[in-house]
């Protein structure tokens, strides 16, 4: 028995050797020709460059790279929406291309401070954006994050968040200001997406009124909208 276990290990032993000297050897060559000599990060004005060198390997081939891999990871930071990793085969220099989530909600959330984003992502802190900080309380904060969403999916850029209160919530939509309350629908956005482009000096739209956008004038007088929905 042991003579047979000596005859049958043996080979798979040499095999494995061989096998891990290959793939090393395969590791230094891929590193020697096609190093990363460098991180080159754009678009980011929290996201810390450092931070994206750790998302590297060390060591690290273009050849071996795993962008998909690399991008999940940069994308795991909150301040990141979405990253975009591309090499220079030339210079071994590696591109990581950020698009950044901005604060749009400075909240007292019942003496807790919550930092938000357009999409709803809690951001560990304001960065340079200068937001009035408001109180409110979590039915007003889920009313917020409820229409944030709408928004975000019509592709409607939600700025800031500016006064919450009795009349509704206060908020300033693509340089515009919007006052809305309760559920606003994607039809109401996208109503609101046309008429801001139809009425340039219009200073607030306000979609309080189901399923209707009313234009308010610097007169008083007022006129709706329907959505069509």
């Amino acid at each position: 028995m042991t003579l047979f276990l000596r005859k049958f290990i043996r080979p798979v032993a040499i095999s494995g050797a061989v096998a891990l000297l290959t793939a090393f050897a395969a590791l230094i060559f891929s590193y020697l020709l096609f190093p990363v000599t460098g991180v080159e990060v754009k678009g980011a004005r929290m996201f810390p460059e450092s931070e994206a060198w750790e998302a590297f390997p060390e060591h690290a081939s273009l050849l071996l790279l795993n962008l998909d891999a690399l991008e999940r990871r940069l994308e795991s930071n909150p301040w990141v929406k979405g990253a975009k990793v591309l090499k220079d085969w030339d210079s071994g220099i590696v591109t990581v291309e950020v698009e950044e989530r901005r604060p749009v909600l400075d909240g007292d959330l019942g003496g807790r401070r919550i930092v938000l984003s357009a999409d709803g992502t809690e951001l560990p802190g304001l960065g340079s954006a200068g937001l009035k900080q408001i109180e409110l309380d979590e039915v007003q904060l889920e009313e917020i994050l409820r229409v944030g969403e709408v928004l975000e999916e019509s592709g409607v850029t939600l700025d800031s968040i500016d006064e919450v209160g009795a009349k509704g919530v206060e908020a300033t939509v693509e340089g515009r200001s919007v006052l809305f309350a309760g559920n606003v629908s994607s039809g109401q956005v996208r109503a609101l997406k046309g008429l801001i482009g139809e009425h340039p000096a219009t200073p607030y739209f306000d979609l309080r009124s189901p399923e209707r956008v009313v234009i308010g004038a610097e007169t008083g007088e007022e006129s709706g909208a329907k959505t069509g929905e």
